[in-house]
């Protein structure tokens, strides 16, 4: 009897994070959009984590929220489009593919400028996804902008 007492009192508590005033808070619609700012690094050499910026931006953008990415490092490689499309995440499509759907929702991505030379990919790779060259003073902006605070 004291057992099923506490396991029963121990399932409430385990619940509590998921409830706010008797209601449920698992399924609801978010109440505020969010601004967030997505940077990689990740590249050809791990198509998993290179990847899952591009699904994670998509599956933000798709439920409502602002995104914008950074990408530098090897992950500026994936502007190239014979790259993208070689990309492809354990389970997921290639990631040519998600950035297509990227672009065509006018997701803004920065490919650091610097990296991009460094590797080779050129303003006409970056065409492709409609992306621009970054540098750190847009790196900071894009900082800025996903922490400011949104009023209603």
């Amino acid at each position: 009897m004291v057992r099923r007492l506490f396991l029963s009192r121990f399932a409430q508590l385990a619940a509590l994070p998921f409830t706010f005033g008797g209601r449920s808070l698992v399924g609801q619609a978010p109440h505020k959009t969010l601004k967030i700012m997505m940077k990689s690094a990740w590249g050809s050499d791990d198509p998993t984590k290179a990847g899952f910026p591009f699904l994670h931006g998509l599956a933000l953008a798709e439920a409502g929220h602002e995104v914008q990415f950074f990408l530098l490092g090897e992950a500026v490689g994936l502007m190239r489009k014979t790259l993208a499309n070689a990309v492809t995440p354990v389970g997921w499509p290639p990631v040519g593919e998600t950035l297509d759907k990227l672009a065509a929702k006018h997701i803004q991505i920065y490919a650091c400028g610097t990296c991009s030379r460094a590797r080779g990919v050129t303003e006409g790779d970056l065409n492709n996804y409609g992306a621009k060259f970054g540098n750190p003073t847009i790196f900071v902006s894009l900082v800025e902008w996903a922490d400011r605070v949104i009023t209603e």
